[in-house]
């Protein structure tokens, strides 16, 4: 099967793209503002909170860095007029982290003090291994202002062990994801290219480890055998509500994010939206092969 994924993420500049934009649309709010404002809106109705990412990384301009940032603001100004409960998630690659670090420092601090001040969270996304540490720096530079902002990690990284200490010392608010960024086995946890099961013990760990240090911990997985474990080591620990939630990409696993609110957990959606559907869409492909299988059950349940 793996040996198929990869040979159909190959294939995906063949499969015309209207049908990838299609396909996306479950998965992608839409490319403008106004679009992603619609899926947030019906979210907040149905008692779902949500995380806003707009698309586009690596940045290569000094332009282009301006243009994100611009468009971080404006939909800081839209949530906050609308009372939305939602968050930014906010990418340092696509504010220019890759060429000028500095610069990049100083767009994230003015977006997240712009957010901070309108009642908007942030959460500071996690990129791939080559990110990682300037990410991490990036992120204890800005908590230490006092400012209310979150940080991810993928649990499928060694680091992860020794980069989870400090922030779960200090309270940080973290949101643990299991990683989907091709990379090499030598930064991974044993099996973790392999088989995605392997990370749970490793991902359970940094969750369990986290909420005992304080942390507010953000439990970003489909993973329903995953989710029960921890539901259960939640329960036995009487970890209070508030100081967790599930997340969930859209248009994933709608059953389980259902459940998962009807028992009263909180429950956010991540909402993407940007011009850049079709890279997103095809990165995505790359980076985890296993997506363009299901592309392909998609794509024949059209036809």
């Amino acid at each position: 099967m793996r040996i198929l994924n990869t040979v159909a993420a190959r294939a995906i500049p063949l499969v015309p793209r209207s049908l990838i934009r299609e396909i996306s649309r479950r998965y992608i709010a839409g490319a403008t503002r106004s679009e992603a404002l619609v899926r947030v809106r019906a979210l907040d109705a149905a008692g779902y909170c949500t995380t806003i990412d707009v698309l586009g990384e690596t940045a290569s301009s000094p332009e282009e860095v301006q243009s994100m940032t611009g468009e971080y603001l404006a939909l800081i100004d839209a949530l906050h007029t609308e009372s939305l409960r939602a968050e930014l998630s906010i990418k340092p690659s696509a504010l220019g982290l890759l060429f000028d670090v500095p610069a990049c420092k100083q767009q994230v601090s003015r977006i997240v003090a712009a957010a901070e001040s309108r009642g908007v969270s942030a959460c500071i996304d996690m990129e791939d291994v080559s990110c990682t540490q300037k990410t991490l720096d990036l992120f204890a530079e800005i908590e230490t202002r006092g400012t209310d902002v979150g940080v991810a990690l993928q649990a499928y990284l060694r680091r992860t062990y020794d980069d989870i200490v400090p922030l779960a010392g200090r309270g940080s608010r973290l949101r643990i994801c299991k990683g989907i960024y091709a990379e090499a086995d030598l930064h991974l946890v044993d099996g973790a290219s392999r088989d995605r099961a392997a990370i749970n013990s490793h991902f359970t760990r940094h969750v369990c480890d986290a909420l005992e240090a304080g942390s507010f911990v953000g439990i970003a997985t489909h993973d329903e055998t995953l989710i029960d474990a921890l539901v259960a080591w939640i329960g036995r620990e009487r970890i209070a509500p508030n100081r967790f939630e599930f997340q969930m990409l859209l248009g994933v696993c709608e059953p389980l994010r259902e459940r998962l609110r009807a028992y009263g957990f909180q429950v956010r959606v991540y909402v993407p939206y940007g011009h850049d559907w079709y890279g997103y869409s095809t990165r995505r492909i790359k980076e985890n092969p296993r997506i363009a299988g299901y592309i392909l059950k998609s794509l024949f349940s059209m036809g």
